[in-house]
C-alpha cells in the first residue's frame, strides 16, 4: 500500500506541474482582423469607437479594444484551445445617453458573463472568465430600439484579449454547410421567363427583352405590340417608342427546334415604371471603390454567359466612384478615368438586352469621396481638397444640379439611378422631378434607411427606398434587413417597392477583403425566398463570374422569382410568428398564395440564439392553413424542387432546417 501511494503523488505533481507550464499566448482581440468575426450592422472599430474616437468609458480612456455600434455579434473557434477571455465593458462616453446596452460572454450555448444593462457614464466593469474545453465563443452586445427599430449608440470591449494555448488563435467560425442543389436544370424546350407585365411613360424610349430558358438558337416573336414598336427576331430586344397612352396585350414568343413557349405581356403606356421590382447586379459589394468600366463590361458579359440574364436579370448598376468633374453640354457629372467610354459602354449593355444603372447624392460628395448633385461652387466644381475631406461636405450644397444630372444620364441612356444620403423628402423630390423631365425613364431608387414616419412620400416620388442600414453577409443583418419590415407592406407595389438592399450571396466585400457570404446554405434559401416573397429589388453583389454552381442555382429558378416579379405586386406579410417558425404569405395575381415556413430559431429572443453553434437540428412543423385565412383542399406545390406535393386539406406538415425554409405554392382545388 505504501510503495503504491509513493508511486501515485509524485505523477501527481508532474502532471500538476506539466499543465502548469504549459505555454500560452495573449490574443489582443484589436490585434485580430476582428471584421472577419463580426456578424454585426455596421462591423467593429479595433483601439477606436465605432465614431472614430477614443474607447472611453465612463470619462476612463482605453488605448486598446473593440468598438461596437448597434447590436454587436463577435463569433470565435477556439477549439478547445484557450483558457482566458478578459475584458472591460460599457457603454462608450460618446453614444447614446438615452439607450441601454448589455454585454454577454457565451460559450457552448452556456452564458459565462452577463454585465445587466449599462448607459453612458456607468462604470466599466470588468470581465474575466475561464474558457478550458469551449470549441466556439460568442461575445454579444445587445441594445434597446428607438421608435423607428433602430439601436444606434456606442459600446465598447475593452482591453479584450484571449489566453490561447500555445501558438493556437482563434478563428472566425467556418461556413461549412453542405451547398445542396433543389431546382432542376431547365428543360430543352423554350420558357419565356419575362415579367408579365411593363411600364413606360408615352413618348419615352422603351427597352425590353424577351428572355427565355431552353435549347439555342431561339427565335423571337411578338403579336399585338403597340404601334411604335419593333422587335428583333435574334435578340428578343424590344425597342420603339408609344405615344399613345393606355394598356396593351401582347402575346410573346419563343421558337426553337425542341418545341415553342408562349406568355402574354401587358404593356401599360402611361405614369408608372417599374411596375415588377427591379432585378440585376449592383457593383459595391463586388468591387466598392475599385470599380471601373472593364469589370462593368465584364459583369454584363458573365451575366449573359452564364445565363443569369435567361431568368430575367437586367440591370447592371455602378455604385459609387465613378463620377469625375461636371462638364458635357448639361454641365452634369461626367465619369473619371476609370471609365473612358462611358457612353459606349451603356450602348455595348444595352445591345445584350440589359440595362444600366448609376449612383449620385444630393450632397456636395458622395460616401466614396466623389463629387454629388450640389456644391459651394456656382459651376459645381469638386477639387481635391474636398475630396480629402469628404466627411466634411455631406451636406446639400448652395448650388443644385439635379437637373443637368439628370438630362446627362438620359442622353447617355441611363435606366437606374440610386440616390444614396440621410434621406430627407425636399432633395428627394428634386431629383424625381427632374428625371421625370429628362425624357427617359430612369428607375429612381432611394438609399438609405428611409424613415418610415415619411413612407407615403417615398412611394409617391420614387421607385424603390432602403427600409434599413446597409446590409451584411450575416443572419443578424439578413433578419434585421428583412424579417423585420412587415410594417412596409402596405407601402410596397407597382412601381414602389421596399428595398433590404442587395443580395448577400457568393463572394462579396462588405467591410473586409473579397470572401464567400457568411450565410450558410440554408440561410441563403431563406434569403432569396423572403426577398421574393416581399416583392423586393433583387440586386446580386458578388463578382458574377465567380459565381459557384450552388449560387447560380439559387439565383435560376424561374419559379421563385416569378413570385418576386409576380404583376399583382402585393408584398407578402408576415401571418405568423410562434415556436420559432415565422410564416410569411403573399397573393398572387391568378389567386394562388405563396407561402414561405422560415425557421428562424426564435432569433434574438436569448444571447445563445444570434450564434452559430454547429449542431442545431431541424424543426418538424405542421403548417395549419387556418393562419393564412385558408380553407378547403388546395394543391401545393414545392417550388424550391419545382415539384407538385400533392392535395392537402387544412395542415402539411414538413420538417424545416435550422435558419432555412420550405417555399410552397398554395393553389386551391
Amino acid at each position: 500500500m505504501y510503495k503504491s501511494i509513493r508511486f501515485v503523488i509524485p505523477l501527481i505533481l508532474l502532471l500538476s506541474f506539466g499543465a502548469c507550464t504549459q505555454k500560452t499566448t495573449k490574443i489582443w482581440l484589436d490585434d485580430l482582423k476582428i471584421q472577419t468575426f463580426s456578424q454585426g450592422i455596421p462591423s467593429v472599430s479595433a483601439k477606436k469607437n465605432q465614431g472614430g474616437d477614443s474607447i472611453r468609458i465612463a470619462g476612463k480612456k482605453f488605448d486598446r479594444g473593440v468598438g461596437v455600434q448597434s447590436v454587436g455579434v463577435l463569433s470565435f473557434l477556439l477549439n478547445g484551445k484557450a483558457e482566458q477571455f478578459s475584458a472591460m465593458v460599457g457603454a462608450d462616453d460618446k453614444g447614446n445617453t438615452s439607450m441601454h446596452v448589455q454585454f454577454f460572454v457565451v460559450g457552448d450555448k452556456k452564458i459565462l458573463f452577463e454585465s445587466g444593462p449599462m448607459k453612458v457614464g456607468d462604470l466599466p466593469k470588468k470581465v474575466n472568465v475561464r474558457l478550458a474545453g469551449i470549441q466556439r465563443l460568442g461575445l454579444l452586445v445587445t441594445v434597446n430600439l428607438d421608435d423607428e427599430g433602430y439601436g444606434r449608440t456606442y459600446s465598447n470591449w475593452a482591453d479584450a484579449k484571449l489566453v490561447m494555448q500555445g501558438e493556437n488563435m482563434p478563428q472566425p467560425i467556418p461556413n461549412d454547410g453542405e451547398k445542396y442543389i433543389l431546382t432542376p436544370a431547365p428543360a430543352k424546350s423554350p420558357k419565356i421567363n419575362s415579367a408579365g407585365i411593363f411600364g413606360v411613360t408615352p413618348g419615352n424610349p422603351f427597352l425590353f427583352t424577351i428572355v427565355a430558358t431552353g435549347e439555342r438558337p431561339i427565335t423571337f416573336s411578338a403579336k399585338n405590340l403597340p404601334g411604335g414598336l419593333s422587335l428583333d427576331t435574334k435578340t428578343g430586344i424590344i425597342t420603339g417608342k408609344v405615344a399613345k397612352m393606355g394598356s396593351y396585350l401582347a402575346t410573346l414568343v419563343a421558337k426553337s427546334a425542341s418545341g415553342v413557349g408562349t406568355k402574354s405581356l401587358k404593356i401599360v403606356v402611361g405614369d408608372t415604371v417599374a411596375l415588377t421590382p427591379p432585378i440585376g447586379w449592383n457593383g459595391w459589394n463586388s468591387w466598392a471603390r475599385n470599380i471601373d468600366g472593364e469589370k462593368v463590361l465584364a459583369s454584363a458579359n458573365a451575366m449573359v454567359m452564364m445565363g443569369l440574364n435567361n431568368h430575367g436579370w437586367t440591370y447592371i448598376n455602378i455604385d459609387d466612384a465613378w463620377e469625375g468633374q461636371r462638364g458635357g453640354k448639361f454641365n452634369g457629372i461626367q465619369p473619371n478615368e476609370k471609365f473612358p467610354k462611358f457612353k459606349e459602354m451603356i450602348d455595348d449593355i444595352h445591345a445584350m438586352g440589359l440595362k444600366l444603372g448609376v449612383y449620385s447624392t444630393p450632397w456636395i460628395s458622395t460616401y466614396a469621396g466623389y463629387a454629388g448633385a450640389s456644391s459651394d461652387f456656382e459651376k459645381g466644381e469638386y477639387p481635391d481638397s474636398i475630396k480629402a475631406n469628404k466627411r466634411a461636405y455631406r451636406y446639400v450644397g448652395k448650388f443644385r444640379f439635379e437637373k443637368e444630372d439628370a438630362l446627362q444620364m438620359a442622353e447617355w441612356g441611363v435606366d437606374y439611378l440610386k440616390y444614396d444620403w440621410r434621406i430627407d423628402l425636399v432633395s428627394a423630390e428634386r431629383m424625381s422631378e427632374a428625371l421625370k423631365k429628362s425624357g427617359r425613364d430612369i428607375l429612381y431608387s432611394l438609399s438609405n434607411s428611409a424613415p418610415f414616419a415619411q413612407a407615403k412620400d417615398w412611394a409617391r416620388i420614387s421607385n424603390a427606398w432602403r427600409t434599413g442600414p446597409d446590409i451584411r453577409d450575416s443572419w443578424l443583418s439578413l433578419y434585421t434587413s428583412a424579417f423585420t419590415i412587415d410594417k412596409w407592406a402596405p407601402y410596397g407595389g407597382p412601381g414602389h417597392w421596399n428595398d433590404p438592399d442587395m443580395l448577400i450571396l457568393g463572394n462579396v466585400t462588405t467591410g473586409t477583403d473579397l470572401h464567400p457570404t457568411r450565410l450558410t446554405p440554408d440561410e441563403q434559401y431563406s434569403h432569396v425566398s423572403l426577398f421574393s416573397l416581399l416583392a423586393a429589388p433583387l440586386l446580386i453583389g458578388c463578382p458574377i463570374e465567380q459565381l459557384d454552381a450552388f449560387t447560380l442555382n439559387l439565383l435560376t429558378n424561374d419559379e421563385v422569382i416569378a413570385v418576386n416579379q409576380d404583376p399583382l405586386g402585393k408584398p407578402a406579410r408576415l401571418v405568423a410568428d410562434e415556436n420559432g417558425v415565422q410564416i410569411w404569405a403573399k397573393t398572387l395575381e391568378d389567386g394562388s398564395v405563396a407561402v414561405g415556413l422560415f425557421y428562424t430559431a426564435d432569433f434574438g429572443k436569448t444571447p445563445q440564439s444570434y450564434f452559430h453553434w454547429g449542431n442545431e437540428p431541424s424543426k418538424k412543423y405542421s403548417f395549419d392553413f387556418a393562419k393564412v385565412g385558408l380553407k378547403g383542399k388546395y394543391q401545393l406545390r414545392d417550388l424550391w424542387r419545382q415539384k407538385d406535393l400533392g392535395a392537402f386539406v387544412g395542415l402539411f406538415e414538413t420538417e424545416i432546417r435550422h435558419h432555412g425554409v420550405v417555399m410552397i405554392r398554395m393553389k386551391k382545388i
